[in-house]
């Protein structure tokens, strides 16, 4: 299993350069000039070229690209250019964040997605089924953004029982684990769970029943075996696949979730990118880019050695 653990990880250090070079080349692939963003529209071509030389956007593509990534291995993103502060430290506070978003999400994604899927294949062909499979179906076709906007006009604007906007009564970006601040953490998880609760619900029910047509079942359920000891095995077979689901999910969760934080403006990582974007603010856009694909890569990392341990044959293929 060490082995094992020690050649993923060698295997992910490629994939986390060859992520650092795909987001510094979409950043700078994209239109528009970031330095427009912070002079105004009458400077001079003199202020213009002092300002891409004090940025280093007058150096070429390869060279910007070394200096950037040489100065990310030691800690240094860079100082955003819309309000001078170290990049590190804003992308740090909105991790921060957005982990709280992401782990009530994650909880409820896991908890609705491993029911809805023990239900949807357990049933056989009775009528909850077919009543699980559109929530599920639902779940997926619904953008998470438009389910944001309809939470907020109903538990909101209508019925007033919930907070629309921000992480805090006093409006500060501080948040505690108490009912003032739970309250605002309601309907941002429910909407960016709604998506990877029924992706993790089809795949799961999707497992089980692709492993109750499998030879080896037939053969427990000839033997007599009791039925609580057959879903052990269901199960244990199960849950690599579930894993998987879900590791990508949580990760979609910190990185996919930018229309939802900006609904609710909830400062997290996904609400800092919009306004990086916005503010063209390339080395806030690249630190942030870099840190939520990094996060991706790790938690997939979690999840294979994850399901290595559950399911032996995975190291051994």
């Amino acid at each position: 299993m060490i082995s094992y653990a020690i050649q993923r990880v060698l295997f992910a250090l490629p994939i986390a350069l060859g992520v650092s070079l795909v987001v510094f080349s979409l950043v700078h692939l994209a239109p528009g000039d970031p330095i427009s963003a912070i002079l105004p529209n009458e400077a001079s071509e003199e202020m213009v070229i002092e300002a891409r030389r004090e940025f280093g956007l007058d150096r070429s593509l390869i060279v910007q690209y070394g200096i950037w990534l040489g100065k990310a291995l030691q800690g240094d993103l860079g100082s955003s250019i819309g309000n001078g502060r170290p990049v590190l430290d804003e992308v740090l506070s909105a991790l921060k964040h957005s982990l709280i978003l992401s782990l009530a999400a994650g909880l409820l994604a896991c908890l609705a997605g491993v029911l809805l899927g023990l239900l949807s294949a357990g049933l056989g062909r009775s009528r909850w089924q077919h009543v699980v499979r559109v929530v599920t179906i639902t779940g997926v076709s619904v953008p998470h953004y438009w389910l944001a906007i309809v939470l907020v006009i109903v538990f909101s604007v209508r019925l007033g029982w919930l907070p629309p906007l921000g992480m805090s009564p006093d409006s500060s970006a501080g948040w505690r684990p108490d009912l003032n601040h739970l309250q605002f953490l309601v309907l941002p998880a429910i909407a960016t769970a709604a998506i990877p609760a029924a992706i993790i619900a089809r795949t799961m029910a999707a497992s089980i029943q692709e492993i109750l047509s499998r030879d080896f079942m037939i053969t427990l359920r000839a033997k007599g075996l009791p039925r609580s000891r057959i879903n052990v095995h269901v199960l244990r077979n199960a849950m690599p696949t579930t894993l998987a689901a879900i590791g990508l999910q949580i990760g979609n969760m910190l990185g996919g979730s930018v229309l939802v934080e900006t609904v609710f403006a909830w400062p997290g990582a996904g609400f800092l990118l919009s306004n990086a974007i916005f503010q063209r603010d390339l080395p806030l856009l690249q630190g942030t880019m870099l840190a939520l694909a990094l996060i991706f890569v790790l938690i997939n990392l979690l999840v294979d050695l994850t399901q290595s341990w559950l399911d032996p044959r995975i190291r051994r293929a």
